[in-house]
């Protein structure tokens, strides 16, 4: 073997080593463009009002205003907006996660005529736009006299979502058939069946849920907007609508301090439940 040739087995591991940098490379280019977005908020939430309308774009602050995240915690009741979030989307997350599994263990493990039917405009109400809904529903809430008060995430909740339904459906539909003859036999019905043996077995699609119920609550701007009044609204609508000034102008680097702190709940949230929410979205593939 001359000094320049390479062991026999070293053109697999040099092309190995090669896709793993690619990848990698590929992973880095994706994580910037992702977390920019981000990065850019919080900039914008330490720059002055004259830095963010200069141009050419000032991409790093002079100064460091820090006093930005002060002014936008105190300027407004934050913490009685954040609270008013959070009862909102707790009921509605906790409440359509567990009708949406109720509903998806119904499609998975029970027979029925026109099941197949009701599956797919279920699933093809997934592709309607929220506008489309959202004033018949407002509509049918006023009559009720629910305008201005939170029955309306109550009921949203209890009626499940289209695509929670189709996650904890193609979980269910996964699981032995086994589990459930058992408990048949033991005497169990499909109740007993769903709340003691197929929820317990369902936590990763359960933690899924809840994060993705709990941000779209959270992050939810048209409904409260509509809905409710400037007390009992959310800190979404606060943001968007309360940083202003006397003339009427947004006060965009205290905007983007208050979204700064609005967007990290979320983010707590998800990293306390990642391991959860991964592994739900990963067992539900199609069937």
């Amino acid at each position: 073997m001359t000094a320049t040739s390479l062991p026999p087995n070293s053109a697999p591991r040099v092309r190995l080593r090669v896709n793993r940098l690619v990848l990698y490379t590929v992973l880095v280019a994706l994580t910037g463009l992702f977390i920019g977005p981000f990065g850019w908020l919080i900039l914008s939430g330490l720059k002055t009002p004259a830095e963010l309308a200069a141009s050419p774009v000032h991409w790093l602050p002079a100064d460091f205003q820090w006093q930005n995240f002060a002014d936008a915690f105190h300027l407004i009741d934050f913490l009685g907006y954040a609270r008013n979030s959070l009862i909102i989307a707790l009921i509605y997350a906790t409440l359509v996660t567990l009708s949406s599994a109720w509903v998806g263990f119904g499609f998975a493990r029970l027979d029925a005529p026109g099941k197949k039917t009701l599956f797919g405009i279920l699933v093809g109400s997934m592709m309607l736009p929220q506008m489309i809904t959202l004033l018949p529903t407002y509509l049918i809430f006023a009559k009720l006299g629910m305008v201005d008060t939170y029955w309306p995430w109550v009921f949203w909740g209890l009626a499940a979502a289209p695509y929670l339904v189709f996650l904890f459906r193609q979980f269910f539909a996964g699981l032995p058939r086994e589990l459930e003859e058992a408990a048949i036999v033991d005497g169990c019905g499909y109740g007993t069946i769903f709340w003691r043996i197929f929820l317990p077995q369902s936590w990763p699609v359960l933690s899924a849920s809840f994060v993705i119920a709990f941000t779209w609550s959270w992050g939810d701007y048209i409904a409260p907007q509509l809905l409710l009044s400037t007390d009992k609204s959310t800190l979404a609508v606060a943001v968007m609508t309360t940083y202003v000034t006397s003339a009427g102008t947004p006060v965009t680097n205290l905007q983007a301090a208050a979204s700064v702190m609005y967007v990290v709940p979320i983010l707590l949230i998800f990293l306390v439940a990642q391991r959860g929410f991964v592994a739900g979205m990963s067992t539900t593939g199609l069937k």
